[in-house]
Order: C-alpha cells, then sequence, then structure tokens
C-alpha cells in the first residue's frame, strides 16, 4: 500500500471500477466542502468592509476637529453678541443720563463716550460678521463631512448585510455537499474511503487519468509509469506517481 515505499503504484486494496468511478464524486464534494468553507470563512465583502471601518475612523477623528472649529466660532459668536448687548445697554443708559442733565461737562463727557460706544459697536458688528461667515463655513464642514460619514456608514451596513447572507449561503452550500459526501461514502467500501481519505490529506485524494494525464496533479506520467498501470487489473487500486492521489482509470485514459 502506499507509504511501503514512495514510488509505490499498486495498491493491494481491491475496488470495482464503478467504485474506484465514485472516487471521483466524493473528491468533487470534498472540494465543494473546502469551498464553501473558505467562503464561508472568508467571504468577499470582508476586506471593503474593514477598509471602510479604517476610512470611517479617520472621518470621524476629522469630524471631531470640524465640531471643535464650529464650537469655537458658536462660542466667539456669543461672546461678540454679550458685548453688543453691554454695549447697547449703556447707550441706552447715556442717552438717558443726556436728555437729563443740565450740566455742560456731564453732557460733554456723555456725548464723546457715546462716540466711543458707536465705534466699538461698529467694530463689534464687523467682528461679528467675519465670525459669522467662518461660522456658516464650520457648519457646511461639519454637514460635509457627516454625510461621508453617512454614506460609508450605509455601504458598510450594505456590505455587511450582503457578508452574511453570502457566509449563510455558502454554510448551506457546505452542509449540503457535506451531506452528500457522507452519503456517497457511505456506499463505497470502508477499505478504499480510508485508503482515500488518508491520501487525500495531501493530495486530491483520486483523479481520472486522461489523456495519459493525473487530473488531480495535471502531471503526464511517464512511459514506465504508464505501463505499470496498463498493467494492473481493473480492481486494482492504483497511484499517481506524481502526487499518490488514486488514478481512476476509463477508456479516456491513453492506456
Amino acid at each position: 500500500m502506499p507509504g511501503d515505499t514512495a514510488r509505490d503504484s499498486v495498491c493491494r486494496v481491491k475496488a470495482s471500477f464503478s467504485d474506484q468511478l465514485r472516487l471521483l464524486e466524493l473528491a468533487r464534494l470534498d472540494r465543494d466542502v473546502s469551498a464553501a468553507e473558505t467562503a464561508r470563512r472568508h467571504p468577499p465583502q470582508t476586506a471593503r468592509v474593514q477598509e471602510l471601518l479604517a476610512q470611517r475612523q479617520a472621518q470621524s477623528t476629522e469630524l471631531t476637529g470640524l465640531l471643535a472649529a464650529r464650537d469655537d466660532a458658536q462660542t466667539e459668536l456669543s461672546r461678540l453678541e454679550t458685548d453688543v448687548a453691554l454695549v447697547d445697554a449703556r447707550v441706552a443708559r447715556d442717552r438717558q443720563l443726556l436728555a437729563t442733565s443740565s450740566n455742560a461737562k456731564e453732557v460733554q463727557g456723555l456725548e464723546h463716550e457715546l462716540g466711543s460706544l458707536a465705534k466699538r459697536k461698529s467694530d463689534l458688528e464687523d467682528l461679528e460678521l467675519e465670525i459669522m461667515e467662518r461660522l456658516e463655513a464650520a457648519e457646511a464642514s461639519v454637514a460635509a463631512q457627516q454625510a461621508l460619514i453617512a454614506a460609508t456608514n450605509d455601504e458598510g451596513a450594505r456590505l455587511s448585510a450582503e457578508g452574511k447572507a453570502a457566509v449563510a449561503e455558502a454554510t448551506a452550500r457546505q452542509e449540503a455537499a457535506a451531506r452528500d459526501r457522507a452519503a456517497v461514502a457511505a456506499a463505497l467500501p470502508a477499505d478504499l474511503v480510508a485508503q482515500y481519505d488518508k491520501l487525500s490529506a495531501g493530495s486530491a485524494g483520486a483523479g481520472l487519468l486522461r489523456r495519459r494525464t493525473c487530473e488531480g496533479c495535471n502531471m503526464v506520467l511517464s512511459g514506465t509509469d504508464l505501463q505499470t498501470v496498463r498493467q494492473a487489473a481493473e480492481d486494482d487500486v492504483v497511484f499517481c506517481p506524481e502526487c499518490g492521489c488514486i488514478l481512476v482509470r476509463t477508456d479516456e485514459s491513453g492506456l
């Protein structure tokens, strides 16, 4: 049996042609199980979802800075509005005093102060306009960044849902292939399945010999190896001298 020497080509296990042929179905189902397991563990959406997570983190950091700038502008605008209100209150008080005062020196002082207050209010209002423009731009930047984050979240949610669906579909395929595989294996001789399982750990397990080529490893058999296979009985289990898988012989083998 394989393992006695690295180049054994014929196994002491015997199996009918039909049973050996069914090994190809077993090998196909094993490939289906493996492919479904890979798809289940690594849905195609995973890489992009990871990119989106990193992208959203960067976008959130950027938003934090934009929110801070907007809040600073709002705070500064509130302070200026308070200063303007204080100036207006002082102007109202001075005008009331001016209306009732008969002291020339006091009137002169009030008029001078009202002039200074008017200049102060004008300067404050100019600053208010600047801050309001800055605040408007900051709010626009915040809104734009929030829209970017919303788009990132939407794409992430869509891909996550698609990924979950892909995992569910792959799981269903894996389970179906595993059930079919168990049914095929149960219908084959136990010693043949055991031999196949042992080989499938390091090779395709079984492969069709087509036109002198092992489809388990796509290697062309040499003339000597073909002669050994050609001399084997139909119920002999033979192996690929290159990859070690069971060679299933048919009329297409080119023997």
